[in-house]
Order: structure tokens, then sequence, then C-alpha cells
């Protein structure tokens, strides 16, 4: 028996009406009747519609992996360390507070929440899909009294004989069941759809924690670039603040004009005007953390209150290959079991040219007196055979195939351009954290000749070479070099961030998953309560990366 029938069959359902008026001029004989029943179970073996294939996605190996990130951090002079697993790479920065708030993230945020009742809500649908497959049983009981009219059409018959009694009861009670035969294999096909689509809702949830990892990662390191950022802004007006009061000290001695008091005095202005921008921006990063771990903004800012350093980079496993990527990205399986569902839905429309049959029974008593309900001669079984065939509607059931087919095509589509877009996110992120670290060493490299080149210029001072202006001068050049350092060690660490969101990182499957899960839970419980606490489950979908059959 084949497992599968193309849609060339849709014909033969047109021509199988004349099979069906022949069947029913058989003689309902028991042989006759087992016969049937033997090609009925049999043919229910059968499916209609294609059978789903994965589409093959093949990528060019990346243009822009970077080297190493060991570098940096060793420049920083953090210790070398093996590339921390995608699962959990935020603990490959070395920072408790870091990790802490992670974890957090992911056992209190209300988006991840929302996605698992989501998945939920999926895996319910699947159930109920399924179990379309099944018989139902119902049992059914009633007890009726009824005084008949005598003025009704029945009552006006009924009271012309004697004895009549207008008094009627009615007891009821049996066991029904009833089963729909899934001849074309549209009931399994529905089934398998929305099976299909739990997974693809798990695999959104997964994608959910993904985002919520690298965003908390991602604020938490612009709070410590902003941080550090503010202190050499504090410095910064410190040092303009003493150059202008040296420069009007040298106006009172005659030996300056209102000249330079005016070029000191921007200086500080400039100086000062940045302060607000980096503490609104600091502020702002705050909120969105108290947002990712499911509290009011202002929850957790007291913990963060005081300025830490801006973690190194911690090595990243550029060896993942294209096809890698496409197994760990949450949006690429989501797309393919969408993909996968929307294949079954073909099936599922192609089953309503042929005919649906159904059967049901009745087991049951039916009497008017409740004292021989449960006797032989009250006793009522049934047996119901059901045909249902959209004969003369093949032109609606057309335009649901044709839709089924378009509603696949555009599946295939959304597949595709969900490939290319994590080739592009992979490329984009590879080629950012590489153009970082190198802005970052010549950087490094600049602060150091500014260092020594005002440590020169305090020398020279000292020994009466130069004035204190140039000395403050040197301090300034410093000073703004330090602030370019300290953005860019922030945007480089934000771009080894981008880098594990992009190859998918950030959730585990099987045992890992569950004790990454328990690891997360246990960590956001040691913290203190946030205003409104959701934990999630961080389950990871294992059998969403296999390719239905």
């Amino acid at each position: 028996m084949m497992k599968s029938m193309t849609s060339s069959a849709e014909a033969g359902a047109r021509a199988s009406v004349g099979v069906a008026r022949l069947s029913a001029r058989l003689p309902a004989s028991f042989p006759a009747l087992a016969a049937a029943c033997a090609f009925v179970f049999a043919l229910a073996g059968c499916a209609v519609g294609p059978d789903y294939k994965p589409p093959a996605a093949e990528l060019a190996p990346f243009q822009h992996v970077p080297a190493s990130t060991s570098a940096a951090s060793q420049a920083q002079g953090a210790a070398a360390a093996p590339a921390p697993s995608l699962d959990t790479w935020w603990t490959g920065f070395q920072d408790p507070m870091l990790v802490s708030i992670v974890d957090r993230a992911l056992a209190q945020n209300l988006d991840l929440a929302a996605a698992f009742a989501r998945v939920r809500q999926a895996r319910a649908a699947a159930s109920a899909a399924g179990a379309e497959l099944l018989p139902t049983f119902d049992l059914d009981g009633s007890a009726s009294e009824q005084h008949q009219s005598e003025l009704s059409p029945t009552g006006s018959l009924a009271k012309a004989f004697p004895g009549y009694d207008r008094n009627q009861r009615e007891y009821t009670l049996g066991a029904a069941a009833s089963w729909e035969i899934d001849l074309a294999g549209g009931l399994r096909r529905n089934a398998a759809a929305a099976a299909n689509e739990a997974q693809a809702a798990e695999a959104d949830r997964l994608g959910t924690r993904v985002t919520v990892a690298a965003d908390a990662a991602d604020a938490y390191l612009q709070v410590r670039g902003y941080q550090a950022r503010l202190a050499v802004a504090n410095d910064q007006v410190q040092t303009d603040a003493h150059l202008l009061e040296l420069v009007k000290a040298r106006r009172r001695a005659g030996a300056a004009d209102e000249r330079e008091i005016a070029q000191a005095d921007a200086l500080l202005r400039q100086a000062r005007a940045l302060v607000p921008t980096l503490q609104t921006n600091l502020v702002a990063q705050l909120n969105r953390l108290d947002i990712l771990m499911g509290a009011q903004p202002g929850t957790y800012a007291s913990q963060l209150a005081l300025p830490g350093e801006i973690p190194g980079i911690p090595p990243v496993d550029a060896s993942a290959t294209p096809t890698d990527v496409l197994r760990r990205r949450p949006d690429v399986i989501a797309a393919e079991r969408r993909l996968a569902a929307s294949n079954e839905r073909i099936g599922a429309a192609l089953s309503d040219y042929y005919p649906k049959l159904s059967i049901s029974g009745l087991l049951g008593f039916d009497s008017i007196s409740a004292g021989q309900l449960f006797t032989a001669r009250a006793f009522q079984p049934g047996v119901t055979a059901g045909l249902r065939w959209r004969l003369f509607d093949f032109g609606k059931v057309d335009a649901e195939v044709a839709s089924a087919r378009g509603a696949n095509a555009e599946a295939l589509a959304s597949y595709r351009q969900t490939v290319l877009k994590a080739a592009e996110d992979v490329e984009n992120a590879f080629v950012a954290l590489s153009q970082t670290q190198l802005r970052q060493a010549e950087l490094d490299a600049e602060v150091k000749s500014l260092t020594r080149a005002r440590d020169l210029s305090e020398r020279a001072y000292k020994a009466g070479a130069i004035t204190l202006t140039d000395v403050l001068d040197a301090d300034r050049q410093l000073l703004s070099a330090r602030d370019d350092l300290d953005a860019t060690r922030a945007d480089s660490a934000r771009a080894a961030v981008s880098v594990f969101r992009a190859l998918g990182g950030g959730w585990a499957t099987g045992a890992a998953g569950a004790a990454s899960t328990a690891a997360s839970q246990a960590a956001a419980a040691s913290l203190p309560p946030a205003a409104m606490r959701s934990p999630v489950s961080t389950n990871a979908l294992a059998s969403a990366a296999k390719p239905a059959g």
C-alpha cells in the first residue's frame, strides 16, 4: 500500500463515484460487511499529498571569520581561556555580575513567559488535532415526563383510543461511539501540521531566549562603558576647570588675554556638556536592564551604582560552518518547521477530493417505565454508517488546494530568506568584531603614547622647560583618547555578543539544557526578587532541529 498519493489522484477521486454507487447495491451480508471493513481499514493507511522533504540550504563558507579574539583580552591583562560554550556564552566574559544579570533575565523576562505560553497553546492545538484521529465516546441519559394536550394534533388523534394515558414518561440511558475513518489522510495531515507548528512555537521561544540573553549582556556592557566614560568626563571637567583658573591667573598677571580665557572657558563647557548625554544614556540602559529582568525601571539600578570594569572579550570559536549555524539558529528552525506544516496542509486540502466515512454505534436502553429500563425488551442498540462527499463542490476544493500550495510557496520563500538573513547576521557580526578589535588596538597604543607624552611634559614642567598649560593640554589629549578607548572597549565586547547572538548561542539541548535551566533559576533566586517576577522554563528544542519525514 502506498504511503502517499500525488496530486494526479485528484481526477481519480471523481472517477471513484461509480465505485461508491456500485458498492451501495451490494447485499448487506456479514461477509460483505467484513470485506468492506477490511478494505476501509486498509485504505485508511493512505495519505494523499506530497511527502515533506527538507529544502537544501547550501551556503558558501563565511568570508569574514575573525582570526582570534584572545589578543585583545591579553592586552587588557586577562588570562588566556578557552572559548566559552555557545550554550552559556556569557560566562566567558568572566564577570559574575554579568552572569547574574543574564541568568536573572532568562528566569524573569516577560517576553519569555509569553513565548512559553504560546508554546503551551501550540502543544494543546497539536494534541487536539491528534485526538481527531481517535474515536469519540459519549454517555447519555435522560428522564422526561409530559402531559399530552388533547387539542394538539397528536392528542386529538390519540384520545380516540380507549385507555389513552395523557401522562407520558420516557427513560433513556446509553453509550455511543463514533469514528471518522481517515481514508485520504486529511486528519493525519492536519495532526502533523499542528505538531510542526508546535515545534515552530518552541523554536520561537528559543529565539526569544537568545535575544533576551544577548540584549541583557548588551545593556550591561553599555552600562559599564558609560560609567567608564563618565569617570573620564569628570576628570576632563576637573582638568579644564584647573586650566581655566590658571589662564585667569595669568590674565591678572598680564601674561594672557581675554581670547585665551574664552578658549579655556569653551573647553570647560564642552567637557561639562558631555556629562548629561552620558548620564542620560546610562539611565536608559539601566532601565532597559530592569525591563529585560521583568521589573519596573529603577528596581535594580542600585546594584550597578558602583562603576565596574568593562569585561574583556572572551575567545570566540569562529570555526562554525554555515550548516552548524543553520542547525542552531532558532529562527531558521522555526521557518523550516512552518514550511513542513504548510506542506502537510496541502495534503489536508487534497483529502477533500475524497469521500469521508464515519461509523457510529449505540448501546442503550429506552423505556417508558423506570423499572423496566434495564431489561432485554428495553435494550436498543444501533449502528450507523455515514458518507460525506463534496462531490459538487470541487471548485471550492480546487481553490483551497491552490491556496495551500500558495502558502507552501510563501513558507519556502520565507525559509530561504531566513537562511540568507542568518548568513548576513554572522558576516556582519564577524566584520564588526574584527574591525572594533583593530580600532581598540590602535587606541590602546595611542593611550600608551599619550601617557608617555604626559609624563614627559610633567618632567619638563618640573625642570622649568614648559608651562603648566602645556601639561594640562597633554592631560586633555590623554583623557580624550581614554574616552575613545573606553567607548571602543565596550563596542568590542558588544560586537562579541553580536557574534554569539548571530551563531544562535544561548540555548542547550537535552540534559545540558536542563542543567542550564536549573543553574539560571538558582542564580536568579539568590538575588533580590523583581517587582514582577515570572519564571519560565528553558527546556531546549531537541526535536525541532530534526526534519520531519
